[in-house]
């Protein structure tokens, strides 16, 4: 995934999402806790308030007197962190032992009878502790006195208990965390399923083996599926119109230059050869015009489209020579072919008889005596190759190698590489197959590859087709 990846700024942007939501979360957490165990203090401390209260009393002398001690035996520990103290007002101070020589700072702030303050103060040692007091009025005689208690437990535990909550909330977190960005990972490709879909449906479109992308995706993505299968039809609709102009076109010729072969041959007979060559050569290079665009616009934008045809390859070898031993050229000619009798190329048989009839001509016009065709396909039916090879002249390797230069035409070339190949190059490039030239290592002309595509069956059975 790079960083144009819509999969992975999704998985960054729920991460980042998580993430901001486990620190919140967390630190909220570990706040309601502190709030939790000071509110469990301060229950505490409210109890051990009224139990101070409940053993407070006035002695004849006018002492203050607890006739009983707290329960809780840390009042009792020097600087336990619990502590007690009460005061009143003509300077009677009584302390737990816990305070040792230490006493509470109490603020002298005024508190009705029977109120309770909480205050946050420095205790013994400097520690901070929470204290709770609470004023009663006692009655000696005809006396009253104001008498305060107070109450503080030490804040130290609440920080430590915070610190090892937090410990365990972390470790809790990060596994939520990692359970939750798996969780987002498989969401998003979950969500992102449709559109990976969509992308195979596109390839499959390309590659011929569908025409319209399958409508049976979500809601979401149905608008683009419907609008780009409206596209399709659209394109496949102009492109037929082009092709049928293409067409009208190229037959709207055949008529004058057949007129004009007759022409040529009347001049002939009257004895004005030369012109009649001319012409007879001007008609032949039109003709051959036609026949390449014929060939264009029929293969035009049906060439992926017509890939899960295939076309049994020995069967058209044997007709295409059968053809051309009436020629000529091919009547002086011995082909041979080692094809598999299944052998099997997925084009359509028009497409592919075009190329090979135009390769086949080309060799038989250039060959001196032989001609040898074969077919191969990579292990497990992959690439298929298809090779024409002659025992003529061939053509110098600068040419061969001019051929494959990108923006060189074919019918710019020189003679034995002209416009029959031009049509050859046409065809595969619409079904996305190369042609490439070389000398032939076996007869010593030229030998003209054929590659491409996938090859749907292949045997070890060998048809061997001879003529003469």
């Amino acid at each position: 995934m790079t960083g144009s990846s819509l999969r992975l700024r999704l998985i960054i942007g729920g991460m980042a999402a998580i993430l901001l939501a486990l620190t919140v979360a967390g630190g909220g957490l570990v706040h309601l806790f502190k709030r939790h165990v000071a509110r469990t203090i301060a229950d505490d401390l409210n109890l051990h308030l009224s139990q101070i209260l409940a053993a407070l009393d006035v002695n004849p002398d006018g002492t203050l007197v607890l006739t009983r001690k707290p329960g809780d035996p840390r009042f009792e520990v020097p600087l336990s962190g619990l502590y007690w103290q009460v005061g009143d007002d003509r300077g009677q101070l009584l302390r737990s032992r816990s305070l040792w020589d230490a006493t509470l700072p109490i603020a002298a702030d005024a508190i009705a009878p029977g109120e309770e303050h909480r205050h946050i103060l420095q205790g013994p040692g400097s520690a901070e502790v929470l204290a709770a007091e609470r004023s009663v009025v006692l009655t000696l005689g005809e006396r009253k006195m104001m008498v305060r208690v107070a109450v503080a437990a030490s804040l130290a535990g609440v920080s430590k208990a915070a610190a090892a909550f937090t410990r365990d909330l972390a470790v809790a977190l990060a596994i939520l965390g990692a359970v939750l960005t798996g969780a987002t990972i498989l969401q998003v490709s979950l969500g992102l399923r449709p559109l990976d879909r969509l992308r195979r449906g596109v390839a499959d479109i390309r590659a011929g083996r569908v025409m319209t992308l399958p409508m049976a995706v979500p809601s979401e993505v149905q608008p683009l599926v419907e609008e780009m299968n409206a596209l399709l039809d659209s394109q496949e609709r102009e492109i037929e119109r082009s092709r049928g102009r293409a067409a009208d076109l190229a037959h709207g010729l055949k008529t004058p230059l057949a007129a004009l072969s007759a022409d040529a041959r009347r001049l002939r007979e009257q004895g004005e050869s030369q012109i009649a060559d001319d012409i007879e050569g001007v008609v032949a290079a039109m003709g051959r015009h036609v026949d390449r665009e014929l060939a264009r616009a029929r293969v035009r934008g049906v060439g992926g489209r017509s890939s899960s045809r295939s076309t049994p390859l020995a069967p058209l070898l044997a007709s295409l020579i059968a053809t051309l031993g009436r020629t000529p050229e091919g009547a002086r000619v011995h082909f041979e072919t080692t094809v598999a009798f299944d052998f099997a190329v997925p084009m359509d048989r028009t497409d592919l008889a075009e190329v090979l009839g135009n390769l086949l001509e080309n060799a038989a016009r250039h060959a001196t005596a032989r001609v040898l065709v074969s077919a191969a396909a990579d292990e497990g039916g992959g690439r298929l190759r298809i090779t024409v090879e002659d025992d003529g002249a061939g053509i110098a390797p600068e040419v061969c190698g001019r051929v494959m230069e990108r923006g060189v035409r074919l019918d710019e070339r020189e003679r034995g590489a002209g416009l029959g190949l031009a049509i050859v190059q046409d065809v595969l490039d619409a079904y996305g197959w190369g042609l490439s030239l070389e000398a032939s290592p076996a007869l010593g002309g030229l030998r003209a590859t054929v590659e491409g595509g996938r090859t749907p069956k292949s045997g070890a059975a060998l048809a061997g087709v001879s003529s003469a």
